[in-house]
């Protein structure tokens, strides 16, 4: 029996011990989609307790604590920082087969020390030994930066934004890793919300343009694409209920006179309306050589009364199965018709989409850089080790895995670094057991080119870092 989360955790053979160790284990991170604070990072922040860094923020762990049926007030109430971790200790033991369960304990032993595990007898120990560490320099939001070795910081950010804090990290010397904005304008595509008009009033501030059709909307958008090119940004991302494509000609402009009068806007509008937008977009970011990713299949806030109680965000989405079968390949087909369709990632938080969105990218890849498509890492719910596994081996089932650009932390936190290591011992287990079965053959120089690539130097290239 191995004891719990020892050297080789997660590894059953010789050859996935060796390239753990020996290649994966040291490469950098390039955490190229997360959701960390740019102002955290430059003011370097620190953190009084192991609750903020943990569990401010963090639905993952809000969602397993309700279905320990703690109350709401030890959540996201107005329990002591003490007290809510607690309850999220208690709960921790009850959570095998989840990954929170290994995450958890791969950062209190990277980042803390500590080679014991939480539960509710344990919790004030832990308490005490992380309060202590996390006075420590190293423990500061850079220094988890520099501990974890991360060489890229790829952050989520609003057309709005004024990037102040990137450009702060960018003229700062000693901030090693780079850190860069991702474009995310989902608040002006949803123009089903019942915000939409107020956010297109600030962005057209923000822009210095007169928004009043669908052309200086996208004259506004355009603007604030230049500008954070200039800033660095290597990427876009679009966050999507489910899957849209409904191009009708002409039919966009009288969408959004209807919107700005402040009449409701049908499903089917919508639509209309976001295919018009997102097809210019990614006709933008391909022209500034940008990475688009495409999140869907999100059913959000399905829990009405929590919704109206707590807000979004909270940790009540769902995965909200939807065929993007007769839309995603409309669109990538238009793009590529156009010469417009610029390097894409796929997400769907239907695991049953793996197979389907490794054979459609197939037939839309490009010579500008291997694996221009790709099927992006095992998202949210999905991000897990059957997940993982499973995209892995659909992506070599039927795509290049040795294109793939690996993983990512999609996370608030700045101790979620270790998911990268997780990702990284299931990858070697997966290729160690091919190599095992004699299913791919015992070569070094073959083995580190795909483990060094998929762990590193393929995300390196791909985002032009």
């Amino acid at each position: 029996m191995k004891p719990f989360l020892c050297e080789d955790f997660l590894l059953k053979t010789e050859t996935a011990k060796r390239l753990y160790h020996t290649i994966a284990k040291e490469l950098p991170i390039i955490d190229y989609h997360c959701h960390v604070s740019p102002k955290e990072i430059f003011e370097d922040k620190r953190f009084e307790n192991i609750t903020e860094v943990w569990l401010s923020g963090d639905h993952y762990k809000w969602r397993l604590m309700r279905s320990n049926g703690i109350d709401e007030y030890y959540i996201t109430g107005a329990a002591s920082a003490r007290e809510k971790f607690q309850k999220f200790a208690e709960t921790l033991p009850k959570t095998i087969g989840n990954p929170m369960y290994h995450w958890c304990h791969l950062e209190l032993k990277t980042y803390f020390g500590y080679e014991g595990v939480l539960n509710g007898d344990t919790a004030q120990a832990v308490w005490d030994l992380t309060c202590q560490k996390l006075q420590d320099p190293s423990l500061s939001v850079r220094g988890i930066i520099q501990k974890s070795n991360v060489a890229f910081v790829g952050t989520t950010d609003d057309p709005i934004d004024d990037l102040q804090w990137h450009k702060k990290i960018q003229e700062d010397p000693t901030i090693d890793a780079v850190v860069a904005p991702t474009f995310r304008p989902d608040k002006a595509l949803n123009i089903e919300k019942a915000d939409w008009r107020g956010y297109i009033e600030t962005l057209a501030r923000v822009s210095d343009v007169e928004i009043t059709n669908v052309e200086s909307l996208k004259t506004a958008l355009e603007k604030r694409i230049d500008y954070f090119d200039s800033c660095g940004c290597r990427a876009s991302d679009h966050g999507l209920d489910y899957m849209v494509f409904r191009p009708v000609h002409g039919a966009a402009q009288p969408i959004m006179e209807k919107a700005l009068a402040g009449q409701t806007v049908t499903a089917e509008e919508a639509e209309i309306f976001k295919t018009e937008l997102l097809v210019f977009c990614a006709e933008c970011y391909a022209e500034k050589g940008w990475v688009l990713q495409l999140h869907y299949n999100c059913l959000r806030n399905p829990n009405s009364k929590e919704f109206a109680r707590l807000g979004p965000d909270m940790g009540f989405d769902s995965m909200g199965p939807r065929s993007a079968a007769d839309t995603l390949p409309c669109l990538l087909d238009t793009l590529y018709a156009r010469d417009k369709l610029p390097k894409t990632v796929l997400y769907s938080l239907d695991a049953g989409d793996n197979a389907f969105l490794d054979v459609l990218m197939g037939a839309f890849q490009g010579t500008e850089v291997p694996g221009k498509i790709q099927h992006g890492s095992a998202w949210w719910f999905n991000d897990n080790k059957v997940g993982m596994q499973e995209q892995l081996t659909s992506l070599g089932n039927l795509g290049i895995l040795g294109n793939f650009i690996g993983m990512l932390t999609d996370s608030r936190s700045f101790l979620s670094y270790t998911r990268h290591e997780y990702f990284r011992r299931i990858l070697c287990d997966l290729i160690g057991t091919w190599v095992e079965n004699g299913e791919y053959p015992d070569s070094e120089n073959d083995l580190r080119e795909i483990v060094s690539g998929i762990c590193y130097y393929n995300a390196k290239r791909y985002f032009n870092i």
